[in-house]
């Protein structure tokens, strides 16, 4: 599937939304309107609004609150990414200097600060208090799942589970409000709300997955970061636990010393393990069963071009090369 086709059913929406994202931007501090404009600006896919859009769709919704909610999404993920980046240490993200690595780390978390407090502005707007707690959990859950993260970095001893958990949290979980938040302006039912949040939940582990296999796949060109980047921070991915638990002992050991270490040293060594042992396969399939659990949770909805496009968004999920 490519983004364009899904984006043309839904094109004057996402410009309606980019509309909103730019007006409500809008600060006296000029320091924040640099900021802001410069992560904005720097591209994306834009999934996780075009979610809440195709969400509401394939629902019946006919208001236009799906604008501001797809905004607030997209302005709560942009925030997670300075803040991501600050404690990364990135230096690059989608084929550009981080904005921590231009304007500064202190700066980077301080506008991420003010795209949180602005987004819960605009969600206040809607006044559906339902919204509220959906968005509320989630950014919350999504900072538990930063901090797991951070446990996890340089721990080899992390299992699949563990691993998991921080998908579920840190990315998936904005997937998941993200297509609840469409059940919920279409007045749906309790059941078709949590097949949605279902749905949202398993494209969005899906899609982390493939990113785990692209840090050591991918093409720079292409992903627009670099390559080895999770083993330079000492993050224990899926690949990597795989080789732990399936490959030669010197295998597993320099898989081992690459994550309690960190850095880039150790990169061909890694690399050379996980291709023989399959691991980017086992990814790749792991994925693969998430796209299939996605597309089975949206049985029940009606026949729609929206549904249609939700369908094949875990397609595109597990098939992309950036």
């Amino acid at each position: 599937m490519k983004l364009e086709k899904l984006y043309r059913l839904i094109g004057s929406d996402m410009t309606q939304v980019d509309a909103t994202i730019r007006s409500r931007l809008h600060s006296d501090v000029v320091l924040v309107r640099q900021v802001a404009e410069y992560i904005i600006q720097s591209g994306g896919k834009r999934l996780r609004p075009a979610l809440v859009l195709l969400s509401a769709g394939a629902l019946g919704y006919q208001g236009t609150n799906h604008h501001a909610l797809a905004a607030v999404i997209e302005l709560i993920h942009t925030a997670t990414l300075l803040h991501d980046d600050v404690v990364d240490e990135s230096d690059l993200r989608r084929g550009r200097e981080t904005a921590n690595a231009l304007f500064g780390n202190a700066t980077s978390v301080l506008v991420g600060d003010f795209l949180y407090s602005r987004a819960f502005q605009m969600m206040v707007d809607v006044g559906d208090m339902r919204v509220m707690r959906v968005l509320s959990d989630a950014t919350n859950v999504i900072a538990e799942g930063e901090v797991l993260q951070l446990m996890n970095c340089h721990d080899a001893d992390v299992d699949e589970a563990r691993y998991l958990q921080v998908i579920r949290f840190k990315t998936a979980k904005l997937f998941e409000a993200a297509a609840r938040l469409g059940a919920l302006l279409g007045q749906s039912s309790e059941a078709t709300e949590q097949h949605m949040a279902d749905y949202g939940m398993h494209l969005g582990t899906a899609f982390q997955l493939i990113d785990d296999v692209l840090d050591y796949s991918g093409a720079e060109l292409e992903t627009g970061k670099h390559l080895g980047d999770d083993l330079a921070e000492g993050k224990p991915t899926l690949p990597l636990i795989y080789v732990m638990q399936n490959g030669t002992p010197a295998q597993a050991a320099c898989v081992r010393n690459a994550i309690e270490q960190g850095g880039r040293d150790d990169f061909q060594a890694v690399l050379s393990a996980i291709r023989a042992t399959g691991a980017l396969e086992h990814a790749k399939q792991q994925a693969e069963k998430e796209a299939h659990l996605a597309v089975s949770a949206l049985r029940s909805l009606p026949t729609s071009p929206y549904k249609d496009s939700l369908l094949e968004l875990p397609l595109f999920a597990i098939a992309r090369s950036s």
